[in-house]
């Protein structure tokens, strides 16, 4: 039997998802709090590390959260755009980094190596690239709508917490585009050097991130035709990954410049979207602060990193499993025989 859905959206499933999104444990942070009240330490001597405790309890609805098996997850894709001359690389360099990684040679693959976090990386129809956004819409509606579901099943597999990444020649002129597009300002306030423009290529990637969001504005009505028409399979699929963390209470490090434009998208969809986030560090990639800012997250690392393939959130994880391993493993005043303050 045949079923017509044609009367149906594509996006509409993920907006229904994202009116149904959990909400943080208030138990598990009360229960979080008073062991720390415990710990032989002064309170809030640990400070942002007290924070991350209490948010993965919240996530994880765990009163005692873990980080047993933190895992990144890196999309890879191709552009169209890169005709535009948007990026010194060319758009081969996405398919020979997919192999440096399947290799264990990347920089993320040292990182998930040293934090003994699992690496998880798809191809998306590299030798389908999207379409060049400044003629037309990068991706089809379905096409755009089932790459944000292969995102969502991605996450598969018992993560308790989660990073998204990205590889994709030109995709930080398509997060410009983004940008742009949901939060205004000139072109040139988005756009960054990415794999090492020199100035005549900034001018030339501003103008092409301009010209493609004046094409699209008459019908960029909802954030999801933003990311079809401006956007790219890794970044339409990060943002599937984001979404289906929430519903399955996973914690999630955001990256950097590109990674936030798919969280973007989220939070111009509903503003708590990403309250399950944290954000892994601050990218000197384009306008990354701003982005953070927008979304009102303090970023836990600023290294000058901006690598992308998860690289950043990876770095994070260190953190955060430090802080839990503080939560869980020092000694109570009681247990030690230290005095607490009287």
């Amino acid at each position: 039997m045949s079923h017509d859905h044609s009367s149906e959206h594509p996006f509409d499933a993920f907006n229904i998802l994202i009116k149904q999104m959990p909400e943080p444990s208030a138990q598990a942070v009360a229960a979080v709090r008073a062991r720390d009240a415990q710990l032989t330490k002064p309170p809030g001597a640990l400070g942002r590390l007290e924070e991350i405790v209490e948010h993965l309890a919240a996530w994880q609805d765990k009163e005692m959260p873990t980080v047993e098996r933190p895992t990144v997850v890196v999309f890879a894709g191709n552009h169209g755009v890169t005709k535009q001359g948007v990026s010194p690389f060319p758009a081969s360099v996405t398919e020979q980094m997919l192999k440096n990684f399947s290799a264990g040679g990347a920089a993320v693959n040292q990182i998930c190596a040293t934090w003994g976090a699992g690496l998880k990386v798809f191809e998306l129809a590299l030798q389908i690239p999207t379409k060049d956004f400044t003629e037309a819409p990068a991706l089809e509606t379905r096409e755009c709508a089932g790459t944000v579901a292969f995102g969502m099943e991605s996450i598969a597999g018992g993560a308790d917490l989660l990073a998204f990444g990205e590889m994709g020649i030109g995709n930080t002129t398509s997060a410009a585009a983004i940008y742009h597009a949901l939060y205004g300002g000139k072109a040139s306030d988005w756009v960054g050097r990415g794999t090492g423009l020199d100035d005549e290529g900034l001018k030339r990637k501003a103008a092409v991130v301009e010209r493609a969001v004046a094409l699209h504005k008459p019908h960029l009505t909802t954030p999801w035709e933003v990311l079809r028409r401006l956007g790219g399979r890794e970044i339409a699929a990060m943002a599937g990954g984001i979404l289906a963390a929430r519903m399955e209470r996973i914690p999630v490090l955001l990256d950097g410049y590109v990674a936030c434009a798919a969280a973007a998208v989220l939070h111009a969809i509903d503003a708590s979207a990403l309250d399950h986030c944290l954000a892994g560090h601050l990218s000197p990639e384009g306008a990354h602060a701003e982005v953070l800012r927008r979304f009102g997250k303090k970023p836990l690392l600023n290294l000058g990193m901006r690598l992308g393939e998860g690289s950043g959130a990876a770095m994070a994880i260190g953190v955060v499993k430090a802080a839990v391993a503080c939560h869980r493993d020092m000694a109570t005043f009681a247990s030690a025989g230290v005095d607490n303050k009287a």
